[in-house]
């Protein structure tokens, strides 16, 4: 007979203890092993026990249930808990996952959705376990990182613009696919985009799959080969770590997070490739801060021009190295009666990079969830993505050179006057 969950319940009402305890009595798997009422009686029979899983009330008197899940991690380290509470709101779930919680149950809840929780929760915590004590690790029949080895750190490719719309996470899905595919790099594609990530749409990805969400809940608890086991394969090749599956979860993402994902990233593959969001905070200036090349991107429309040279300006205020940041004009073809000539001089940057505009291919791509650079292979938008991946693949960020467009004094807003 295969080995029992078992249980503790924590709950300052006994009925609801007892109601628990039936419920879960009729599962074969799963055993409730212990009950408290309080949040200290709760550190004292999971001490004594060591549960596998804790069903934690978040609202008790006394030593609250984010309080008692901060003083677990040290009383039973191997227990994973599950929050419960009246009220679902954001701020409940975030502090209850940052205070160790693996899952969030809002009362009421059915006995189906508690048990899949559980055997969920615990099916996670034995599969962190098994991977820490594996030595070397490969996964997915990837070769483990080569510490201390010959081998070169991986290139942080970061896409941002200033500006929604003009095509970011397209461009950031098809090079990673690019590189993988024509250049044959080790690419993995991260959603830097935490409150509605679109990457796992236009790959056509389940949403079902492990996202950074549950890689930030272990990673104070292991070290980061976690990362390892929570990126998605793809068909084209390349590994994919999801966005959270909802917008409140991406507040347990850290800028911390970001630098030890980003690291671990770096020296396990040949190109990270970062979909950033159009937010300049905390997180996404880590993203930046963090890339060796950062591609931005714009379109010959008035607004995106303005709030690029913002950026840029910020930018040289951050001090970033010469080359770090490189501009990308997107659907460079389209007439919108703006010249190329006069965003450069209004911007103060050289264009490096052009993709052309196909609108038929790329919607059509995206509708599919295939990306155009592997279903419209000969389409001159797919030759300018795979161009712009050898040029990122073979740029020495080491000794980079900034193109810079001087602009006479009085001339740089010329561009904007007739606003």
């Amino acid at each position: 007979m295969a080995e029992r969950i078992r249980v503790v319940v924590v709950d300052d009402i006994p009925e609801t203890r007892d109601h628990l305890a039936r419920l879960l009595g009729f599962e074969a798997d799963i055993e409730v092993c212990g009950a408290a009422g309080s949040g200290t009686e709760a550190l004292e029979v999971a001490s004594l026990l060591q549960p596998d899983v804790l069903l934690l009330d978040i609202n008790m008197p006394g030593l609250d249930g984010i309080a008692t899940a901060e003083q677990l991690s040290s009383r039973a380290p191997m227990a994973a808990i599950i929050m419960m509470s009246v009220q679902g709101e954001p701020d409940y779930l975030r502090r209850s996952m940052l205070a160790g919680a693996r899952e969030f149950l809002v009362k009421p809840f059915s006995g189906d959705e508690l048990t899949a929780a559980i055997r969920q929760v615990h099916a996670r915590e034995r599969q962190k376990l098994g991977q820490m004590n594996v030595q070397p690790r490969a996964t997915n029949g990837h070769q483990p990182s080569q510490r201390g080895a010959e081998r070169r750190q991986g290139k942080v490719v970061t896409l941002f613009s200033p500006k929604g719309g003009v095509g970011r996470t397209t461009m950031a899905v098809n090079l990673a696919v690019a590189a993988a595919a024509e250049l044959e790099q080790k690419v993995v594609l991260v959603d830097g985009n935490l409150q509605f990530g679109d990457v796992g749409v236009l790959l056509n990805l389940n949403p079902k799959n492990k996202t950074v969400a549950d890689l930030v809940r272990d990673l104070p608890f292991g070290d980061a080969e976690m990362v390892e086991s929570t990126l998605v394969e793809h068909s084209s090749g390349i590994r994919v770590l999801l966005a959270p599956p909802s917008p409140e979860m991406s507040e347990l993402v850290t800028p911390e997070h970001v630098m030890t994902i980003l690291s671990a990233l770096r020296a396990t593959h040949d190109m990270v490739v970062v979909d950033a969001w159009p937010w300049l905070h905390d997180t996404t200036l880590t993203f930046l801060d963090q890339s060796d090349i950062v591609l931005a991107l714009l379109t010959l429309e008035i607004s995106n021009i303005r709030n690029m040279r913002q950026f840029i300006e910020l930018v040289d205020q951050l001090g970033y190295p010469p080359g770090k940041v490189r501009l990308v004009l997107n659907r460079a073809d389209s007439s919108y009666g703006i010249r190329v000539q006069d965003v450069e001089t209004s911007i103060g940057r050289k264009i490096e990079h052009t993709i052309t505009s196909d609108g038929r291919t790329v919607v059509y791509a995206l509708n599919r969830g295939v990306p155009f650079v592997i279903g419209s292979r000969q389409a001159q938008v797919s030759q300018d993505i795979v161009r712009l991946a050898r040029a990122v693949a073979t740029a020495d960020v080491s000794e980079q050179a900034e193109a810079v467009v001087p602009v006479p004094a009085g001339q740089r807003r010329s561009l904007f006057a007739w606003r």
